[in-house]
């Protein structure tokens, strides 16, 4: 198995461990255009994830949130206002839509919102789901924006 690979089990575990904001520091929202990376780490210090946050240029709805584990896997990301989202299996998802970890397939893999995400037109709102969501217990110190 290519070492960026997870197994579901691995995967699974990855996405429920608490996870902790590793800085203090205040950060800003991304302006539109702009891009957030934020290390955490689970609570064990066992683990390190980042939490990525983009805010597209030009559409002011149209946001995407991840996290990752090992630099590069995706565990979640949470699209929204974007465009539909093709499944392996041809099916299409409306956006907005959330990909999970799916071993074999990566983040290829889109879902319906789950009811956790209780308003996904406020970015906001939104931001604090996600985090909820991969279980974040220790939060980023974020600062909220304009367009936020």
């Amino acid at each position: 198995m290519p070492e960026q690979e997870l197994t579901q089990s691995e995967a699974d575990t990855l996405l429920a461990v608490e996870k902790a904001s590793v800085n203090t520091a205040q950060v800003d929202f991304p302006d539109m255009g702009g891009v957030l990376s934020l290390p955490l780490v689970w609570t064990d210090g066992r683990q390190q994830f980042l939490l990525d946050i983009r805010k597209a240029r030009i559409d002011l709805v149209k946001c995407t949130f991840q996290n990752r584990a090992k630099q590069t896997v995706i565990l979640a990301r949470l699209d929204i206002g974007g465009p539909q989202h093709r499944n392996p299996d041809g099916l299409e998802i409306a956006c907005p839509h959330l990909h999970l970890y799916r071993e074999g397939y990566g983040d290829k893999w889109a879902y319906p919102l789950p009811v956790e995400f209780k308003n996904p037109d406020d970015l906001w709102q939104s931001l604090e789901d996600f985090m909820d969501f991969f279980n974040v217990t220790q939060r980023p110190n974020i600062q909220r924006g304009l367009f936020t």
